[in-house]
C-alpha cells in the first residue's frame, strides 16, 4: 500500500559502536526519504565515531576503525543532516527506544538542536509487536515473504522497514494510512525523555519510570529530596535526560 503522506518521511537505521545511549557513537546511518507523490531518493554515510569500534561490535556490522578513519565526525555533519531531515515525519524499526535517542544525543553533543519531539515519530516494531511479536527478519519474511538479505547493514535494515511498514497497512484493517494515527500506534506511553526515564501518568503528570522513586511525581521528588537531581546529572544519564529533567525543575523551582 502507497503511504499516505502529507509530509515527506523519513526511514532511517544505525549502526553505532555499542548499544549504551549515553556512551556509543554512530559509526554508519542510512536514510530512506519517501515524499508525498511516493517517490524516493536513499542515502547511507559512514562517520568516524571518534572512539574505538569493539572488536564483538565490529562482527555484527562489519564497519571496523579503519572503515570510518577518514569519514567525517557527526559534529561535521550535523547541521547538513538536521536540515535534510527538517519538515519531515520519522520512522524505523525500534527506532523509538534505540535509532532516535542516539541519534538525538549526537545532535546535542554537536549543538544543533533537532526537536524530535515535534515530529510524527512512527515505529515500525511497536506496531509489529502489537500485531505479530517477532524481530525485523520476522516482520520482513512475515509481511513481506521475502529473506532480508544483508541484516545489520543500516541500507538493508532501513529498506526492510519502508516495504514492512507498507505491508501492515495492506494487512491491517484497524491501522490508518495516516502519518499521525501510526505515530500514536507506535508510542502509547507518553515518554518525556528519549530513554524513557520520565513519563506523564493518567493526570498528565511527569513521573519516573525507574529506581526507588519509581511511580513518584517528579515534583515530588525534587522537593523532597533536592539532591536526586544532582544525582541526576553527575551519573551517565543521556544528555536529553538530563535536559528534560532540568525543564521540569525550571518549572516547578523557576531557577
Amino acid at each position: 500500500m502507497r503511504l499516505n503522506l502529507k509530509n515527506p518521511i523519513i526511514f532511517f537505521d544505525v549502526e553505532t559502536t555499542g548499544l549504551d545511549i549515553a556512551k556509543d557513537r554512530i559509526v554508519e546511518i542510512s536514510i530512506l526519504k519517501i515524499f508525498p507523490d511516493n517517490s524516493e531518493e536513499c542515502k547511507t554515510r559512514r562517520i568516524n565515531p571518534t572512539i574505538p569500534i569493539p572488536k564483538v561490535v565490529q562482527a555484527l556490522h562489519g564497519i571496523s576503525d579503519a572503515d570510518v578513519a577518514g569519514c567525517p565526525t557527526f559534529p561535521e555533519v550535523a547541521k547538513s543532516l538536521a536540515a535534510y531531515m527538517e519538515g519531515c515525519d520519522i520512522a524505523g524499526y525500534n527506532s523509538l527506544k534505540f535509532d532516535i535517542p542516539i541519534l538525538a544525543e549526537e545532535f546535542i553533543r554537536a549543538g544543533v538542536n533537532f526537536e524530535f519531539r515535534k515530529r510524527k515519530l512512527i515505529d515500525v516494531q511497536a506496531i509489529f509487536y502489537k500485531m505479530e511479536p517477532r524481530t525485523l527478519s520476522g516482520a520482513y519474511k512475515f509481511y513481506c515473504n521475502k529473506i532480508l538479505e544483508n541484516a545489520h547493514s543500516a541500507e538493508a535494515d532501513t529498506r526492510a522497514t519502508y516495504e514492512v511498514l507498507q505491508s501492515q497497512l495492506d494487512k491491517y484493517d484497524t491501522l490508518q494510512n495516516d502519518m499521525a494515527h501510526l505515530a500514536a500506534v507506535s508510542n502509547d506511553k507518553r515518554l518525556l525523555d528519549y530513554a524513557g526515564r520520565f513519563e506523564l501518568n493518567d493526570n498528565g503528570e511527569a513521573v519516573i519510570t525507574f529506581g526507588k522513586h519509581k511511580g513518584k511525581r517528579v515534583t515530588d521528588v525534587l522537593k523532597e529530596e533536592p539532591a536526586y537531581y544532582t544525582w541526576i546529572m553527575s551519573s551517565d544519564f543521556t544528555l536529553d535526560t538530563k535536559r528534560v529533567l532540568t525543564e521540569l525543575k525550571l518549572q516547578q523551582f523557576g531557577k
